[in-house]
Formats: C-alpha cells, structure tokens, sequence
C-alpha cells in the first residue's frame, strides 16, 4: 500500500498539485492519466521519492519494497543484462555480492561461516535460490534472447535496453510497482506477455501509459490528474472515458437548466416589477434568483487537435506496386523478396517483431532509399505522403513554428494561414513563435502531421505515428485515419489504434510475408495465420542453417 497525503508542488506560478490525498492499496493496477504536462511522471517521481513535493508526504506500508521503471538507459551501461536485472532488487543483490565475496576467499574464517550463515537465511527468505529462473522467464517474456543476457547493457541496442530495464523493474515481485511508459519499445507479443504478466500480480501496480488497449486490459481503477487534481474511478479506461463524459454532460445540464430558471425569473421581474399587483411576486423572485447559482466549469487541461486527412484527388484503380523488393542493412536481409499489390480502400497495418524491416520499407516506397533489387510503381494518380518514425532531421534548424509550417504551405498562403492552422494543431498565440529546436518529440510529431495534411495526399504512409503522443493526440489521429476514404500504409505498437484503422494485415516475417484482408483482432485469433507463421519461421530457420 502506498498513500499521499496533502500533496502540494508548484514550478514557479505554474502549480502542478495542490492538497492532493490519494491512496493505491494492493491488489489493484492504477492507471494514471491526464494530459502532456499534467505532470503523470512528476507524480510517479514524487511516490518513488526521486522528486520531493513542497508539502505532503508519502507513506508506505511496513518493509514494503518500490520498485520503479527507470529511464536511464546508460546508468547500467558496464552491468551485465544478467545483473541488472537481479539489481532491481537492491537488497537480494547486495546479499548475492557479500555472499559470492565470503564464498571466494582462500583463507574462510569462523566469522565468514557465521555470516555466510547468516547470509544464506537472509537469502532463502527473499527466494534467492529463484532467482536465475525468474530472471530467465521475464528476459525471455520481454524478448530478450539467451545470447544476449550475459552481454554487457553498453552492448545492447536501445529497445533491448528498455525490455531489460522493464525487467528488472518487474524482478522479485515487488509491493509497489511504478511503471512510466512501460510499452515504449515493445513488440505486441512482448506487450502482451506484459498485459498477462500485470493482470496477474497481486501486489500495487501505478502505471502511466498512452496506450488505450494496454489501461483497458491491465487497469482496475484509473486515476485522472485533470483541473489540478487526481481523482480515481474505478473501472479501466473506457469505463473512465464514458464516466468522465457523463459527469461533464450531467454538469453542463445542471448549468443549462440553472440558466433557463434564471431566464425565467428574469422575464417575470423585468414585466412586473412596476406593477403594483404583482410587485410581491416580482420581490419573491428576485430571492430566488438571487440564490441560484451556476457551477463555474472548471478548465480542462485536455486538448485535443484537429487531425483531418483531405485528399485532394481519390486513387485511381492502380495504387501500388510491389515485387521482389529485397534490402540489406548492415550487411543484414531485412527485406527478402517482398511481392505485394495495394488495392482502392486499403488500410494496411505493417506488423512483425522486426521494426526495421517496416521502416526500410517506408524508407523506400518514400524514395529515401533505394532497394537492393527489385522494384516498385505507385499509380498515376496517386500522391503519397510519408510520415517518418525519426523525424529529427526536419527540425535542424533556427526557424520558428510559422515560418517551418511555411515550407509546406501552398505559396499563397501567409502567415494568417500558418497561424490558423497552427492553432488547431494546439499552438495558438505565443506557442506559434516557437523555435523548433525546443519543441518536445509530441510537439514536433503534431508538426510532422501538420505538413502530412497540408500535402493533400491520398497514400499516406505513416511509421509509428502515435510515439511521443498523449492520449487525446491519438485520439485525434485515429479519428483522422478512420475518416479518411483512402489508402494507408501504417506501423504502429498501438493495439486500439492497429484494430479501428486497419482493414488488412501484413505481416513481415523472416521467411517471408503473411497477408490477410481482415481487422486486427480476427488476425491474432486466426488458427490459420498461426499455423502459417510457424512454418515460415522453420524454413528460414532451415535456409539459414
């Protein structure tokens, strides 16, 4: 169990909490939401004790142990995989090293033996003797493979980094879990090994997270930092989201029914107040209206953009074309003779464990890279428009956020134009002005789709296009690519948002490709695309050796 109690902290004028008392008890997964900025993170700090509040404290209950998701990818850098898991728990490992140290000594002494002794209960208590076993399943659950775990962290790529530094946050079953992000990098397999994993631990999980499917699997209550302060339902995401509406829309007809009886009251007084037979009745209102009061609505810090995809012309009957397409990277086949035709109303979700496989293929069909052999025909009528998943390379430079979105604006356009749109994008007044050398990756993601929506494309290709959004930005996209009548080529680790856009699955495998017309959820239940995944895994297995 773990509680806050009258927690305050302002940055400056800017106040993030004020007197806020909550309480997470065990057995339940919390999820934590609000807007960018709302300060999620900040609150997860200030539980784990990394951030102090100005006022308030945090209890937590007797040698109850925290555990927390860090997003130091360096700080194990020189720490073997194997080891950094186990440091998860400090003190179990801290036991393991005095232990392994004692056990080395040439010269073992009678006070070695007595706190080897000593030691060794201290370790059976806190199963020890589980230890490489349950290092070895959650590894193995986040996809870390065997070669890989007596490497050192420095040695690992930046994804496996995080798997294994989510592993070593979920290591020896810790009262309190404090998980940030916990999706970011993740395959879908690998999230949902996670989804089962947290459904269950019977211990407190807090978890911050914008993936919609994720909170509605794992969440049994949902904390909601909004109009500074956190209030907790309970229920999962969706069932936050329609209680949430709910108790707006109840407000906003109270207010409206306050309004109208005022109306009223109003009328009568303004008639009859002169008049001498009334004049009681207009005095007896007057009370009355007086004492009507309508509940100032509170201002939400949620903000959602206005992402539409307008085409300027539909495909034609020929969109894409694609056959024999082959790439190595780094002396590595990512693309092995890939054959695929693109058909009129087709929202393609690209999936497989392999990420660059999807990018390369963007990168390509884009035109920033050329394949190693074969070849590729978009159809006369069609613009496509490529939205990338590393996107640094358009901000490298001094301009401010109206003369960027010029660029890309239609040369009639002035600064009124960028502006207006700007503002629908949530950069109105000042933020218009911005540099793009500060923005952070959501704002700088808002502004790569700002230039996909002004190209007026009918092909859009989209590589993981909800990182570094908050929920209510992939709210707005996904509405976006739902609403849009033409062709999508799109990755995303987002299952809510891979199920309500895409009408056609494509996976890339290593022995080749599986290509089903069919929603998402009726692709991961198909017997047949199992079965068909296998066998494409054991011939390249067979190619290979």
């Amino acid at each position: 169990m773990i509680s806050a109690s009258n927690i305050t902290l302002a940055y400056g004028k800017r106040v993030l909490f004020k007197d806020v008392n909550i309480k997470f008890t065990p057995g339940n997964c919390y999820g934590l939401i609000g807007a960018n900025g709302a300060g999620k993170s900040t609150f997860l700090k200030i539980l784990s004790g990394e951030v102090e509040a100005d006022k308030g404290e945090i209890t937590v209950g007797p040698r109850e142990r925290i555990a927390v998701l860090r997003q130091d990818q360096f700080a194990f850098d020189e720490e073997s995989v194997f080891n950094t898991v186990i440091m998860g728990h400090a003190r179990l490992y801290q036991v393991m090293a005095e232990r392994e140290a004692i056990y080395s000594k040439a010269d073992f002494s009678e006070a070695d033996g007595i706190r080897s002794a000593e030691l060794e209960a201290e370790f059976a208590e806190m199963n020890g003797y589980e230890v490489e076993s349950e290092a070895a399943v959650l590894l193995n659950g986040l996809g870390i493979s065997e070669e890989l775990r007596q490497k050192k962290m420095k040695e690992l790529e930046a994804g496996d980094k995080v798997r294994v530094l989510l592993a070593q946050a979920l290591f020896g079953n810790p009262d309190v879990l404090l998980l940030d992000e916990p999706t970011n990098h993740l395959d879908l397999k690998s999230i949902a090994w996670l989804e089962d994993f947290l459904y269950r631990f019977s211990n407190t999980v807090i978890v911050v997270s914008h993936d919609r499917h994720f909170l509605n699997q794992v969440c049994t209550h949902v904390a909601d930092i909004d109009f500074g302060r956190i209030q907790v339902y309970v229920g999962n995401y969706d069932f936050w989201y329609q209680a949430s509406q709910l108790t707006l829309k109840q407000k906003q007809n109270d207010n409206r029914k306050v309004t109208d009886k005022a109306n009223e009251l109003k009328e009568f007084i303004q008639r009859f107040s002169s008049n001498a037979s009334k004049a009681k009745q207009a005095t007896s209102r007057k009370k009355l209206l007086e004492k009507l009061t309508i509940e100032e609505m509170p201002v939400s810090s949620r903000k959602y953009p206005y992402v539409v995809f307008k085409p300027e012309r539909p495909c034609g009957d020929i969109i894409l074309e694609i056959n024999g397409l082959s790439k190595q990277v780094d002396g590595i086949a990512v693309l092995n003779d890939l054959t695929l035709t693109v058909r009129k109303g087709d929202k393609i979700a690209f999936v497989g464990a392999n990420s660059l496989a999807k990018t390369t293929l963007f990168q390509i069909l884009a035109g920033e890279l050329e394949p190693d052999a074969g070849s590729f025909r978009w159809g006369i009528t069609i613009t496509p428009a490529y939205f990338p998943k590393e996107n640094s390379a358009y901000f490298e430079n001094d301009l401010n956020l109206i003369e960027w979105l010029g660029q890309f604006s239609p040369p009639t356009e002035g600064e009124s134009f960028a502006r207006g749109f700007l503002g629908r994008m949530l950069f109105s007044g000042e933020e218009a002005m911005k540099k793009t050398s500060v923005l952070s990756g959501g704002e700088r993601v808002r502004c790569m789709l700002s230039k996909v929506m002004l190209t007026g494309a009918n092909a859009l290709i989209l590589d993981e296009p909800t990182n570094h959004l908050d929920l209510e930005s992939i709210t707005a996209l996904n509405n976006g690519l739902i609403a849009f009548t033409e062709v999508v080529l799109f990755s995303s680790h987002d299952h809510e948002f891979v199920s309500t856009v895409a009408n056609r699955i494509v996976e890339i495998t290593p022995g080749g490709i599986i290509d089903r017309v069919m929603g998402f959820e009726e692709y991961l239940e198909d017997a047949e695309v199992t079965g068909l995944r296998d066998e494409l895994f054991h011939g390249h297995q067979e190619l290979a050796l």
